[in-house]
């Protein structure tokens, strides 16, 4: 199926995509308040607990693969596919980079986030 939108509307659709400051990280943020937000370490996590040794990552249901949320796209298949194959590869990659290094991986899906 062709993208409905030009190039420069999808541009400019996926420029209003936050990356951080998201919703459901202001609502753990605002429940954890001892962790640093994005740090500048490896593999981005969203939060790091320095004294548990843990980092925490904020998983969208769409690019991660939620599999309660998850819905195929139905424009640009041949784009967004291999796009999304490549974030959860590039998460268990980070994840045990991590782990072999001695430190809690939290994941937590968006959606257990979200206000009800």
């Amino acid at each position: 199926m062709v993208d409905n939108l030009t190039k420069i509307q999808r541009s400019y659709c996926m420029s209003k995509i936050k990356c951080k400051n998201t919703q459901p990280e202001v609502i753990y943020k605002k429940n954890n308040k001892q962790i640093i937000s994005h740090p500048a370490v490896y593999g981005k996590p969203d939060f790091i607990d320095y004294k548990n040794k843990a980092v925490i990552f904020i998983d969208g249901c769409f690019w991660h693969k939620c599999q309660k949320h998850y819905k195929e796209p139905k424009s640009n298949k041949r784009y967004w596919i291999p796009k999304i194959k490549k974030n959860i590869m590039r998460d268990q990659e980070i994840n045990m980079v991590y782990k072999s290094n001695g430190w809690k991986v939290i994941r937590i899906w968006e959606h257990e986030l979200r206000k009800k």
